[in-house]
């Protein structure tokens, strides 16, 4: 029977300084939960009462990470003008904060923020958590809550390893999904492939007005126009959404005009997809249906990509600030040379 004691985790934990001295701290321990201890002091009664903080559920965050955190949600986080980058960093927040919170500065090293990536399942998700720890540290350096560095400081390639994805979505594979579709569906793959939008604005784009459909991407900020009649496909879908009748003020919309939701897209392509794989396996087409399963509603917008003339046009269309992004991430299709000779 283990041995009972009146302060639970409590421990003492001898560390060693830059020139080899030996110094004793309590600490509460974080082994049960996989984490590294958590100093609290070399005094005795200041260690209790930081003891009785975190055992019994009173977090402290004066001289913690949990402090920096606060603020920036606070006072940071909403000043962030992309609704989608907002909502990212709250996820990347959520997850490195019950991790590193409760850590004093001195804590964080450069092996635990290794130990972490190492640990986390989804590798590329690990790299924006950093990124966003990064941001928060640098906040923190600037409002005098700490003095450490970055402990990845003029540190090269401590992150995850991460390869460009880049999948070619080719006559065969959308014609076997679009065939599934529902109506609500191929509306989103037209727009999305028409125009290169990222799915959030194709959610949110408003109907034409003067013949032009104008949006503001959510993500970077940029505005542009499209001329539908400029577009056989657009001028169609436009007709087609006209046709409803709709209240809604969206050009994507359900047929009885709701404006969607990334959860009804989410829904309705999973279901399209899993048709349209059933269907090459009976049509004993097993590599066409390993495809489709890789293939996700976002790759529509690689295609837009490729059904541009050049990477200049592709470019310009997906909105980057650079042909390079677009080649390395988007732009499968390759150049088309001319021999000299």
């Amino acid at each position: 029977m283990p041995k009972l004691t009146k302060y639970p985790r409590l421990r003492t934990k001898v560390y060693k300084g830059v020139s080899g001295q030996a110094y004793v701290y309590y600490v509460y321990d974080m082994r049960p939960d996989g984490l590294p201890d958590i100093r609290l002091g070399r005094d005795h009664a200041k260690a209790i009462e930081q003891w009785d903080q975190l055992h019994n559920k009173k977090p402290r965050t004066i001289g913690r990470l949990q402090e920096a955190f606060d603020r920036w949600r606070e006072r940071e986080l909403p000043g962030y003008e992309s609704i989608e980058t907002r909502k990212g960093y709250a996820r990347n927040l959520a997850n490195i904060e019950p991790v590193f919170g409760q850590m004093v500065w001195d804590e964080v090293t450069l092996p635990i923020l290794r130990e972490y990536l190492a640990r986390r399942s989804a590798k590329t998700q690990g790299n924006r958590e950093m990124s966003v720890l990064q941001i928060i540290w640098s906040k923190a350096l600037m409002w005098g809550m700490t003095r450490q560095p970055w402990p990845a400081a003029g540190v090269k390639g401590w992150k995850n390893k991460e390869t460009a994805r880049q999948f070619e979505v080719t006559d065969e594979l959308f014609g076997a999904v679009y065939a599934q579709a529902s109506p609500m569906l191929r509306d989103c793959m037209d727009i999305a492939t028409a125009t290169g939008m990222r799915l959030s604005d194709v959610r949110t784009i408003r109907m034409p007005v003067n013949g032009l459909l104008r949006f503001k991407s959510l993500k970077t900020g940029k505005l542009a126009e499209f001329e539908v009649s400029a577009s056989p496909v657009l001028t169609e879908l436009v007709q087609r959404r006209e046709a409803l009748k709709a209240h809604s003020v969206m050009l994507l919309c359900t047929p009885t005009g709701r404006q969607v939701t990334a959860r009804m897209l989410r829904s309705h392509y999973d279901a399209a997809r899993d048709q349209a794989i059933d269907v090459a396996i009976k049509a004993k087409n097993q590599e066409l249906a390993d495809s489709i399963r890789a293939m996700y509603l976002r790759d529509m917008r690689s295609r837009a990509a490729d059904l541009a003339d050049d990477i200049g046009q592709a470019s310009k269309l997906l909105q980057h600030s650079s042909q390079r992004l677009t080649q390395a991430h988007y732009r499968t299709r390759p150049d088309k040379l001319k021999a000299v000779r």
